[in-house]
């Protein structure tokens, strides 16, 4: 009795197996994502023989020998990867076409190429387009060596030699493809297979690869989710292409932490790391305008200062715009029905547009309170007094809920030079402000009302 091909289908958003197609999967409600895969079925009654060498268990207070990181030179990128590379990690790095990805990963590749061995596969673009590249980046005199395959099996066997490179660049998985599938590059079942090969050879030769993907019209990286977590860490490379700066954010990270971000400014040599991102955020902003406010946010352990704009204007149709470029847009509805529930301002005939000046989104809800100030300052006409930050939650009482690292956010609003801070007052005993600066603390939003009217 032999082992049996049977067909499986396979959601390409999420992953989710299926015995039959269907237009729609059960698991995410995706339409037209199942894609049919073959596998290998055994049948009852046939028993695999498990025969080889048994698992070497240690304890965990066991000593073992710690690879030190690999740093790329650039503070931007290390501080994201948690301090620097780890050895034999895979990192997935996701973004936009255009946004910069191949750069970034170039300019990385040179600095690591000064000591240690490295390769950069495309699959893209030919080795002539990459040089090209690297001379626009100046770096066409780096030990990096470059390829252009599709094929994996070649590249693994170029990286299982003994003397193979220590770090490697595929760009990008979507290209690769095995010769043991029928399926198109590209695929749910090239993909997933290329990537578990690709880790597969990163846990045994103790080298790192940074695999580039896709991003799908949603945002999120193409292919089946479960690549996401079969990587060490993933990084998305986020930005508007019609603007200079450009961030790197890690959300998932086995060796650091998650939610920081590395700010990068695009110019004509390349990306080059922003080591003072609240400066450059806050750098065109213009004093004394209504609905301009400074929110005092957190990115992973960073302090971040930028611009949230506001502008309320009449409304020409029945329905009136309500437009947060940055934000969410559900937020800063409820934001405005806070408004005119509990406290009788109305928004009605009125478009609303947010707008988070330098091309950061912001997913904290500690921007609740600074949208909200910039909102009243732009219906009433008045702007907030100068140099002033404000942070801190709003609930749909409209009270002001404490947010958390209040003196880290205020310490670097003192270093830039505010004077005053509008903050919510803190639930806890051991959280004393600790801050120079004139602090107004506030328990409701009614007392920011009390701000403008006065």
């Amino acid at each position: 009795m032999s082992s049996t091909v049977s067909s499986l289908y396979i959601c390409q958003q999420c992953g989710a197996g299926h015995s039959r197609w269907g237009g729609q999967c059960q698991s995410c409600h995706a339409w037209n994502a199942l894609v049919e895969e073959q596998r290998e079925s055994v049948p009852k009654g046939l028993k695999k023989s498990h025969q080889g060498p048994t698992l070497e268990m240690v304890t965990l207070d066991g000593h073992f020998e710690v690879t030190p990181r690999k740093k790329s030179q650039t503070a931007e990128f290390d501080r994201v990867c948690g301090g620097g590379l780890v050895a034999g990690s895979v990192l997935l790095v996701g973004g936009t076409p255009g946004i910069g990805k191949s750069t970034l990963l170039l300019q990385i590749m040179a600095q690591l190429a000064k000591h240690s061995s490295c390769l950069y596969v495309s699959g893209e673009e030919a080795i002539e387009q990459v040089s090209l590249r690297a001379q626009r980046l100046r770096v066409e005199k780096s030990q990096l060596l470059l390829a252009s395959a599709t094929n994996l099996s070649t590249i693994i066997q170029t990286l299982e030699k003994k003397d193979g490179p220590q770090i490697v660049v595929i760009d990008s998985i979507q290209t690769m493809y095995l010769d043991t599938l029928e399926s198109a590059p590209g695929s749910v079942a090239q993909v997933r297979s290329s990537a578990q090969e690709l880790i597969r050879v990163a846990k045994k030769k103790n080298c790192i690869i940074f695999l580039v993907g896709h991003v799908t019209k949603e945002g999120s990286i193409a292919g089946p989710k479960v690549l996401e977590h079969m990587v060490d860490t993933v990084l998305y490379f986020e930005g508007d292409q019609n603007h200079q700066f450009r961030i790197l954010r890690a959300v998932k990270n086995r060796f650091g932490p998650t939610d920081e971000i590395g700010v990068f400014e695009m110019q004509e040599e390349g990306l080059m790391e922003v080591s003072n991102p609240s400066a450059m955020f806050l750098e065109n902003r213009q004093s004394n305008t209504t609905g301009s406010c400074v929110f005092a946010g957190m990115e992973g352990t960073r302090p971040v200062l930028v611009e949230i704009q506001s502008l309320v204007a009449p409304s020409p149709f029945a329905a009136p715009k309500r437009t947060a470029i940055g934000w969410d847009a559900s937020r800063l509805s409820m934001i405005i029905a806070v408004f005119e529930a509990r406290f009788g301002i109305s928004f009605v005939g009125k478009d609303v547009y947010l707008n988070i000046a330098g091309g950061l989104k912001i997913t904290e809800p500690a921007a609740d309170l600074a949208v909200a100030a910039s909102l009243l300052s732009s219906l009433k006409n008045q702007p907030l007094p100068e140099n002033t930050v404000v942070f801190g939650e709003v609930g749909l009482s409209g009270e002001v809920r404490a947010v958390s690292q209040r003196n880290a956010r205020l310490k670097e609003a003192e270093k830039l030079g505010f004077e005053r801070a509008i903050v919510p007052k803190g639930t806890k005993k051991n959280d004393p402000l600790i801050t120079a600066l004139d602090t107004r603390t506030l328990v409701s939003v009614a007392e920011l009302l009390d701000l403008f009217e006065a």
